[in-house]
């Protein structure tokens, strides 16, 4: 597995795909990609993250709060080498706008088999449980990338 341009996409883009964003550029600063994250919805076009994941990242030191909300396109097929979706919902999604099968073949559960549940609905703890499942899932990837 070689390095390459992430995208991670949950529904809205504020909760969960802004937090994998924001751990997966800070771990991966050693290497000269881009990283962005996108919804399946546009419920919340251009709107910042969720207060809750901001705080939860802010603790880490991790500035998420210039990020902005979009929705996934085709064109993100083109421009990002390794698209991580947070469940099969919105994994499904992504890939019904696959064209190719190597389009297909660029996206995945960030956590393989596991979905990363979306805290949207619950309290802060959920913000918590989130951001230890996805920070554990970026730096396998690092892993594999440096080796």
């Amino acid at each position: 597995m070689s390095a390459g341009n992430v995208l991670m996409v949950c529904l809205g883009n504020i909760c969960r795909s802004p937090l994998a964003h924001g751990i997966f550029e800070q771990l991966s600063s050693d290497f000269d990609i881009r990283v962005d994250s996108a919804g399946t919805a546009n419920y919340h076009s251009g709107n910042s993250p969720d207060r809750r994941s901001q705080a939860t990242a802010l603790q880490r030191g991790i500035d998420i709060s210039q990020q902005r909300a979009r929705q996934f396109t085709v064109h993100d097929f083109d421009a990002f080498d390794y698209i991580y979706v947070m469940d099969r919902s919105n994994l499904a999604d992504v890939l019904s706008l696959a064209r190719t099968e190597a389009e297909r073949a660029k996206v995945a559960l960030i956590l393989g088999e596991e979905e990363v549940e979306d805290p949207y609905y619950g309290g802060a703890e959920g913000f918590e449980i989130v951001y230890q499942k996805i920070d554990t899932a970026c730096r396998e990837i690092i892993a594999a990338w440096k080796k």
